[in-house]
């Protein structure tokens, strides 16, 4: 893959990825559907829009595509470069620029952390060509509500709801449509199901997920008050998210089709 050029803002700090890959592989597995939906074919070329270590990006590639990679964050980026053997572009999702227009932008499990959704639209259509097609599935509304009442729960009960922040974005399936037609795309799937998911791999259940995902939830708890906040989460969680001795996510997802309409020619984007 070649080098393409890109505004390189602010990372995000802090992410494992390392960790990510060992307890949290069912991120990946689970976008069969949206790879499906994406279809990519022999010589044409793909922007994967928050790769992570780079599993999708390579299944991608294994179809014949060309694939040029971006992440946000400096080590998954380090991980999807090893991963691929070729150059990961270090880019922030709501302002990336490339120096070509591709076939399709895809994106799974991604969109959600870039909380300023016109932006990260707005830099999608730059990238695609006239009839470019925009693939992708992420966290919709109500998505991990049960683990995000558990938190604000026990945050609230030990005195450390200052500090906490929200880091994502779950749009409804209306919201999101009307954002991407209001950008130029037409939508032609929009598809929201509940997803809830095995933590098959965290052994400290729903704690382990918040610790991994959730360091703008409780980043800012002392270190010595940490323990007590997530043991306090996983019993607060219990309720609904344990069962038969399995932790589980509460995931809803967003999984759509979209393409880049050419100007003054509404209808004449097609789909492959």
């Amino acid at each position: 893959m070649t080098q393409h050029s890109v505004h390189e803002s602010r990372p995000d700090p802090g992410w494992d990825a390392d960790r990510y890959d060992r307890q949290f592989g069912y991120v990946s597995a689970l976008a069969g559907g949206v790879v499906e939906l994406l279809a990519p074919v022999p010589g044409e070329t793909v922007l994967d829009l928050g790769c992570g270590t780079g599993e999708l990006a390579a299944t991608i590639a294994a179809r014949g595509a060309r694939v040029i990679a971006v992440d946000g964050d400096t080590a998954m980026v380090a991980s999807a470069t090893a991963r691929l053997g070729s150059d990961v572009l270090l880019a922030d999702g709501h302002d990336f620029l490339i120096d070509e227009q591709v076939d399709a932008v895809f994106s799974n499990a991604a969109l959600h952390w870039m909380t300023r959704p016109a932006e990260v639209v707005a830099a999608v259509r730059r990238a695609l060509r006239p009839g470019g097609r925009f693939v992708a599935e992420f966290g919709g509304a109500h998505n991990v509500a049960g683990i995000l009442a558990a938190v604000r729960a026990a945050l609230a009960e030990l005195g450390l709801t200052e500090g906490a922040r929200m880091p994502w974005y779950f749009p409804s399936p209306g919201q999101y449509a009307t954002l991407l037609e209001a950008h130029g795309f037409q939508v032609l799937r929009m598809d929201y199901f509940a997803r809830p998911t095995e933590l098959t791999d965290c052994p400290g259940g729903v704690a382990d997920w918040v610790a991994m995902f959730g360091a703008d939830l409780i980043g800012h708890v002392p270190p010595d008050r940490r323990d007590a906040v997530l043991a306090r989460i996983n019993e607060l969680a219990a309720p609904t998210l344990l069962r038969d001795d399995r932790w589980y996510a509460d995931y809803h997802r967003l999984r759509f089709a979209a393409v880049r309409e050419p100007a003054g020619a509404p209808d004449a984007a097609v789909m492959r």
